[in-house]
């Protein structure tokens, strides 16, 4: 299996499955000299880790991660710090129970990749999902802790769930102190009793829902960004896209720019009391030409609802033969409940490469 790498200057590459002894990343393009330590990480990984509430995954995993590679320390430095060589991280897996797969180990899930992982290879990991497991993300949210020292203390990257199954929040109540305060990572207090109930009913029935999130990013300068084909937009869709389990992103305005105007989608500039440009909206997500202008980067992601359900469904074996088939084990009702973490590593590791490759290209 190729391509289990993304960036350009800062490059990732994730390793390691769902039940496996281990999984993790290696980082290469880390510049020298940043302080890094183990504490600096699980602090983003603590956020993501299951079973944090009834609402998700009763999987009771510490997912505390270890820096192999790419550190160190003596009396010349301030405590450990990163050497400019690649980054080596690992969480073990401590507390996987393969047996729940045993009855899908040659029935293919609907809506899963078991399938596709199947026809391509010839060979899947049934153990749950294996690469295509939503616990692939542990490794990218270790990543993006990274990418953070990079970027530094003046980009601030939120992650917001915004939306699960029908239920939206209201974004006159928006206050993203909410978000530490909830384990929905909700901007809106008065949702969460909405989606606890919601979320109930759906447990009981057997079966999943999906969920919507907003990731912003403040403070990234004007500049970052290369067109034709290394937009910032375009890396950042990718790079949220790559998640398991989403099916839809969009930056700024998104599918709603289709029913504006010319005059409503245009940013409009005016001078500001220092002299600065400054944007009267933000449609286009803080990103024109691929190009960053200084605005909030904001972006959305769709994710599906969780494909490992207890309601009976109709598949096929690897035999072909037709088959019902229901999938037992610990799972979320919705994956989105943990993916605000995931969406801020993300957007981080993005904006980390594009800062690198901006100063690699214009000294800036």
């Amino acid at each position: 299996m190729s391509h289990n790498s993304f960036g350009h200057l800062f490059r990732v590459t994730t390793w390691g499955e769902s039940h496996g002894p281990a999984l993790g990343c290696v980082i290469d393009g880390c510049p020298p000299g940043l302080p890094l330590t183990a504490e600096d990480i699980q602090a983003d990984l603590d956020r993501r880790k299951p079973g944090t509430s009834r609402f998700v995954t009763q999987r009771r995993e510490a997912d505390e991660v270890r820096i192999l590679s790419g550190v160190f320390e003596d009396d010349r430095t301030d405590g450990p710090v990163t050497t400019g060589t690649p980054i080596s991280l690992m969480i073990e897996n401590t507390d996987q129970r393969s047996k729940d797969y045993s009855d899908i180990r040659d029935k293919w899930r609907p809506g899963h990749a078991d399938y596709t992982y199947d026809v391509k290879y010839g060979v899947r990991d049934y153990r749950g999902g294996g690469r295509s497991s939503a616990r692939e993300t542990a490794a990218r949210v270790a990543a993006g802790a990274v990418a953070k020292k990079i970027l530094g203390p003046d980009i601030i990257i939120q992650c917001a769930l915004i939306q699960i199954g029908p239920h939206k929040i209201d974004r006159a109540n928006w206050d993203w102190a909410e978000t530490r305060n909830n384990s929905f990572f909700a901007p809106d207090a008065a949702i969460v009793p909405v989606w606890e109930a919601y979320l109930d009913e759906v447990r009981k029935a057997g079966s999943s829902t999906g969920a919507i999130l907003e990731v912003v990013a403040s403070g990234v300068p004007a500049g970052w960004g290369a067109p034709i084909y290394g937009k910032l937009d375009s890396d950042l869709a990718a790079a949220l896209m790559s998640i398991n389990a989403v099916k839809g992103v969009e930056i700024g305005a998104g599918f709603e720019a289709a029913v504006l105007t010319g005059q409503s989608n245009a940013d409009q500039m005016r001078r500001s009391a220092h002299g600065d440009v400054m944007f009267t909206s933000n449609n286009n997500g803080g990103i024109l030409g691929g190009i960053s202008t200084g605005q909030d980067i904001v972006a959305r992601f769709a994710i599906k609802p969780t494909s490992s359900i207890l309601t009976e469904v109709e598949s096929l074996d690897r035999n072909m033969a037709e088959v019902s088939l229901r999938t037992t084990g610990r799972h979320d009702p919705c994956v989105g409940i943990r993916a605000a973490p995931v969406g801020e590593a993300m957007m981080a590791c993005v904006l980390a490469d594009h800062k690198l490759r901006h100063r690699a290209q214009t000294g800036g």
